[in-house]
């Protein structure tokens, strides 16, 4: 867990409002304190590399999508690709992007926003890249690929939805626990 306690109620604040301006569907599905999680249980659920989907638009507006190792960090989703994939051409020319972390049909973490570009070729890097480099490279190793031709972007949320069927269950086996009989 990287998030500070602003970060984490600005988290809130966002769950809060997405779904609060969702459809009246989704909110019979996602009921707060009851299927979904907050901010400060999220980010202690989505620690390591958590598989997402990724989904892109192509130059003609068709949508794509791909999976990615997404990371949370300072309760925002970073993940990279090669330079030279299809994916980062979208993302370098229309940055609106989705992505979704499911684990079954017990969690279900959507996102809309915009990603940005932390480590680009021709240009400064992101402020906090010697962070996330490091973090990165603590998770993969030095050598685990060319670093020089990953790019790695962070997704800057505009919409957040979290669904958890059963989150005491999610949670006990975070604290090691035994999860609570069905």
């Amino acid at each position: 867990m990287y998030e500070t306690e602003p970060e984490i109620r600005e988290l809130q604040t966002l769950i809060d409002q997405s779904l609060a301006r969702s459809t009246a569907h989704l909110r019979s599905i996602i009921t707060p304190g009851e299927r979904s999680l907050s901010a400060e249980q999220v980010v202690r659920v989505l620690t390591g590399m958590c598989v997402l989907v990724l989904s892109t638009v192509t130059a003609q507006g068709e949508p794509r999508v791909s999976a990615v190792d997404g990371h949370l960090l300072h309760g925002r989703w970073v993940f990279g690709t090669s330079r030279g994939a299809a994916k980062a051409r979208h993302l370098n020319a229309r940055p609106a992007a989705s992505v979704a972390h499911l684990r079954g049909e017990e969690l279900g973490v959507f996102v809309h926003g915009v990603a940005e570009t932390l480590n680009p070729v021709d240009g400064p890097a992101a402020p906090d890249w010697p962070q996330i480099d490091e973090y990165l490279r603590g998770v993969y190793g030095d050598d685990a690929f060319d670093w020089s031709d990953v790019v790695f972007f962070r997704l800057r949320p505009s919409w957040m939805t979290v669904y958890a069927s059963e989150p005491e269950r999610l949670l006990a086996g975070l604290d090691g626990a035994a999860a609570p009989p069905r």
